[in-house]
């Protein structure tokens, strides 16, 4: 499990530079959860580091297995200075400690939700978990193990949340991308929905 947090570790860094912060959560029967900020000019990006030390498993399956199964670490990238983001550091060792918790796989086109705003004033209190591999490269791992996947996570609001759901990911993805919507801003208001 060190072994591959330290790998994991060492991709982020490669990828974002040196964290300028890193706060550490622990839950109650779940391993420690750490979250990575790192700045990149005007952009804040948050990593969690914890969630690939084990693997993800269905959660119908009898027995977990320690070895197979899909890994994942989250980022969340917004912009600096228009809100208190620091604040969603709980959020999302929360959401890094789901598959542990609640037994979920989270998986590109996911929905996740805290049921509270991300961070003091943010119209969002879930996430759209999107595909990997854009940002931080996938962490490949000696067979059997399955390769770690960095997964942007993009702010919904309530809106865009029950849109989803009807819709789907890929169609709310679109809609953001021909509105030119800032998925970044902190504060930003729902896109327009029909």
């Amino acid at each position: 499990m060190a072994e591959i947090l330290a790998l994991v570790e060492a991709r982020l860094r490669t990828a974002l530079g040196e964290p300028d912060a890193r706060a550490a959560v622990t839950f109650l029967g779940t391993d420690r959860i750490e979250v990575l900020r790192f700045i990149d000019g005007d952009i804040v990006r948050y990593a969690t580091l914890g969630m690939s030390a084990q693997p993800m498993s269905d959660p119908t399956a009898a027995l977990a297995d320690p070895v197979k199964g899909p890994r994942a670490e989250l980022v969340l990238s917004v912009r600096g200075g228009l809100a208190d983001t620091d604040q969603v550091l709980r959020k999302l060792a929360v959401l890094a400690a789901s598959p542990q918790v609640e037994g979920l796989i989270v998986a590109p086109g996911a929905s996740l939700d805290v049921g509270e705003p991300l961070w003091p004033g943010a119209p969002f209190t879930s996430v759209l978990v999107a595909e990997g591999g854009g940002l931080v490269e996938d962490l490949e791992l000696d067979a059997p193990l399955e390769p770690v996947r960095f997964l942007p996570l993009l702010p919904m609001t309530h809106n865009e949340a029950a849109w989803k759901r009807v819709r789907g990911a890929q169609e709310l993805q679109e809609r953001w991308l021909s509105q030119g919507t800032d998925l970044r801003d902190p504060l930003r208001a729902s896109a327009a929905l029909d």
